[in-house]
């Protein structure tokens, strides 16, 4: 079997690096980087071909799969920046809110011996 034959993979394998490709050329990267990218992202995932055979081969792991398409920081403009950055902001502030009663509630209970309202 020639270096680079495709044979032992599956229908299904193929069909995944084929959409790896595409995905990575829309992205700007050429026709032999992407083709490159895809096949070791499956090869990562599935440990290489996995032909014939029911329950032949390595359960896959899809690690690769989860990293991939994320918006990075770069892509997304000011205003969607912002408003992430206002929602965290606003969510820290509850949450200090939150145990700042907490620890007033338990602070009359302790020393007080006032039941907390």
């Amino acid at each position: 079997m020639p270096r680079g034959d495709k044979s032992k993979y599956t229908d299904r394998q193929k069909r995944k690096a084929q959409h790896i490709e595409e995905g990575y050329e829309k992205r700007g990267a050429s026709k032999a980087r992407a083709e490159r990218i895809a096949w070791a992202t499956v090869n990562k995932e599935e440990g290489g071909g996995n032909k014939s055979g029911s329950g032949r081969g390595t359960k896959d792991t899809h690690v690769s799969s989860s990293r991939g398409g994320h918006v990075s920081q770069q892509h997304r403009t000011h205003a969607e920046r912002a408003r992430s950055a206002k929602k965290a902001a606003h969510t820290r502030e509850q949450e200090h809110e939150k145990r700042s009663r907490a620890a007033k509630k338990a602070t009359n209970t302790r020393w007080h011996g006032k039941k907390a309202a």
